[in-house]
């Protein structure tokens, strides 16, 4: 009987406990548990969306292949609609500006380039889009509007190409000091291994870099 008392004190006091924590558990576990589903359910739309918006790239890489202007562009719009949150989003534009590009479409590219820097989620993607749209402008010689679209921030890495597009821009206003000075960083922030620099070093030695440096 003194074992049956003792446990009846025990079920009496986990009642009791129960009723007065027990609602407050359950909507924790309630919510933990609705957490957990809402975390697995989008990690499964992630993925779903990445697989599908691969396969819509792969369809416009082999437009490429086949220099379809028509599909690559048709196929850009779609992953833009409908995969905005990817980087094959992002890739598809840069792809179908080149493609625009080449085909003479010089509105289009710049529609593609400029869709990454509004809508873009992916700072380097932003950055490669605004050297490349920059020198689209540079073609157009809308000068002050590319210099003006390299100003501002960019990822370190980008700091060279960056650079090499602002003395591009400055040689075509015949601004050869800022120019070379441009060229100049360039090189600096350039990795030596960079296949690059030589490039730069011939811009710079035509407007007299060279010469600007032994001076110096």
């Amino acid at each position: 009987m003194a074992y049956d008392h003792e446990e009846q004190e025990q079920m009496a006091s986990i009642k009791a406990w129960w009723s007065q924590y027990g609602n407050l558990l359950t909507w924790a576990l309630t919510i933990v548990l609705a957490g957990y589903a809402a975390w697995s359910g989008w990690n499964y739309y992630q993925r779903t969306q990445s697989t599908q918006a691969s396969m819509l790239y792969n369809e416009l890489q082999n437009a490429v292949t086949a220099k379809d202007n028509a599909r690559i562009q048709r196929a850009a719009t779609d992953l833009q609609d409908r995969y905005v949150r990817t980087a094959y989003a992002q890739m598809s534009a840069l792809v179908a500006a080149k493609a625009a590009v080449d085909a003479n479409d010089v509105p289009l590219a710049k529609a593609q380039l400029q869709w990454i820097i509004d809508k873009g989620a992916d700072t380097e993607y932003k950055a490669i889009a605004r050297i490349r749209l920059a020198g689209v402008l540079l073609d157009e010689k809308a000068y002050d509007a590319g210099l003006a679209l390299l100003a501002g921030d960019f990822p370190a890495a980008f700091a060279a190409d960056v650079a090499d597009r602002k003395g591009d821009l400055l040689v075509a206003q015949d601004k050869l000091p800022e120019a070379r000075t441009a060229y100049q960083l360039a090189l600096d922030k350039a990795e030596q291994k960079n296949p690059g620099r030589q490039l730069i070093q011939l811009k710079l030695d035509a407007i007299g870099g060279a010469a600007a440096k032994a001076a110096a």
